[in-house]
């Protein structure tokens, strides 16, 4: 059994799903976790672990032993105020550690709008939201600390994510989902699992300082996928909304951006055949596995 010392900053639906996998090929696990919640010994899946306290002011001094033992760690905490915490709070305990494998997981809001067309890892990042601003200037602070300190760090830039509790067919179920009017908007997305299965891959198979978009592989409108996951729960008439009635900031800079993400430097690199190639795969197994009718 192979031991695996991880630290998470950030426990999402990301680190979980990645966790997961690690434990079903039967590592021994030895996890650290942060969160905005008090520090506390908890349980994932059987896994127990510790929680430490961080927000972007204050963290908890014990988690410090812990991160220097560590061999991997995983970054899903976006930046605060246009900076990344955990460059800003702990690269010096990190340059002195004895670290084989640092994941940055980004967004690909970096690329900002691209009118539609195909973007790839070398394709200009103009980005047009805070988040996507943020998110490039965390990226280039990782990617300093690597070339200053030598470090075995790689980027995955995340499409939108959805999962088997999180999706589409959830929100039209619960009445949250919007049809905009919004002629040529692509994006990408990804399931949950995917990503997981990803990272695993990426534990034996690691190339530093590489970027790579992690997304399925059909980029496709948000209507189209609201239109097909309707039609599995046979819901009709769904009314369309004018994009400039949108009340939720988010969602309107969502919109500002159409763009089509390219994986094929993802698939070819870590010889990964995705299990949801498609929403259509994603969702279908979601409405025959976890949807009550």
């Amino acid at each position: 059994m192979k031991n695996i010392n991880i630290f998470c900053f950030g426990f999402g639906q990301v680190a979980k799903s990645f966790l997961t996998k690690i434990d079903l090929e039967n590592y021994n696990i030895n996890l650290s976790t942060t969160s905005r919640n008090e520090t506390s010994k908890k349980n994932f899946n059987g896994i127990n672990y510790q929680n430490y306290f961080l927000n972007g002011e204050k963290y908890d001094q014990d988690l410090i032993s812990n991160l220097k033992k560590s061999d991997h760690i995983l970054i899903s905490i976006p930046p605060i105020e246009g900076s990344d915490i955990v460059v800003k709070m702990f690269s010096k305990f990190i340059e002195n550690s004895n670290i084989k494998w640092v994941t940055y997981l980004s967004a690909t809001s970096v690329y900002g709008n691209h009118d539609g067309e195909w973007v790839d890892e070398k394709s200009k990042n103009k980005p047009t939201s805070q988040n996507g601003i943020d998110r490039l200037e965390a990226e280039n602070s990782w990617l300093s600390l690597k070339i200053k300190c030598n470090l075995p760090i790689q980027i995955f830039r995340l499409s939108g994510i959805y999962s088997n509790k999180n999706n589409i067919l959830n929100r039209l179920q619960i009445g949250t989902a919007k049809l905009v009017n919004k002629k040529n908007h692509f994006f990408s997305r990804v399931h949950v699992d995917d990503i997981g299965n990803i990272l695993y891959k990426s534990l034996t198979k690691f190339k530093e300082g590489e970027i790579y978009n992690i997304s399925d592989d059909k980029p496709s409108s948000s209507e189209e996928i609201i239109l097909y996951a309707a039609k599995l729960l046979n819901i009709k008439n769904i009314k369309k909304i004018e994009i400039e009635n949108l009340e939720n900031p988010m969602l309107k800079n969502f919109y500002k951006d159409s763009k089509k993400v390219n994986n094929k430097k993802m698939k070819e690199f870590f010889n990964y055949k995705l299990k949801f190639p498609t929403y259509i795969e994603g969702l279908n197994y979601i409405k025959d596995n976890f949807i009550k009718l």
